[in-house]
């Protein structure tokens, strides 16, 4: 499962053009990529160009995924089967996630730029909450308990690799 730790208090704030980003926690995961969709329109586009659905422990596994039907769209990731659902719908929930993207440089920008569906992917940075000057938050999940809106993780992606 993902590897969350406690933000060292010497860590300052990330100040961005768009807006500051504030870690609240470092973040890891190793997984699989489920769906990726790309945005170029709104506040949230202009700091995370990209979502990915990532699945981790059994939702990496190709027949697990070959019976759900999972879909990306407007920021949330979703999932559906037919009959009955390959894991326990709370095994779903803790092991896969959709997660918004904010390249801390362009190495990490690029690297994500190459990421596709099905990729086995790393991604370390910190889960962060935007903050911009006028009063705007859009803040990232800290558990993998969660679901629905507000569950997705904001990831200030200091490093992202293909393996």
């Amino acid at each position: 499962p993902p590897g969350q730790t406690d933000v060292p208090p010497s860590l300052a704030p990330f100040p961005l053009q768009a807006a500051t980003l504030n870690p609240l926690a470092g973040f890891s995961v190793e997984a699989r990529v489920l769906s990726r969709e790309d945005y170029g329109v709104g506040r949230e586009a202009d700091l995370s160009p990209t979502d990915l659905a990532l699945g981790w422990g059994r939702m990496r596994d190709d027949d697990v995924l070959s019976r759900l039907d999972i879909s990306q769209g407007g920021r949330f990731y979703s999932y559906r089967w037919a009959d009955q659902p390959p894991l326990p719908p709370q095994e779903i929930v803790r092991s896969s996630a959709n997660m918004h993207l904010i390249p801390a440089n362009s190495a990490a920008a690029e690297a994500l730029r190459r990421v596709r569906k099905d990729d086995r992917v790393r991604i370390d940075g910190w889960l962060v909450e935007a903050e911009a000057a006028d009063g705007w938050r859009w803040r990232s999940s800290t558990t993998r308990e969660d679901s629905g809106a507000g569950a997705c993780e904001v990831i200030y992606v200091c490093a992202i690799e293909r393996q």
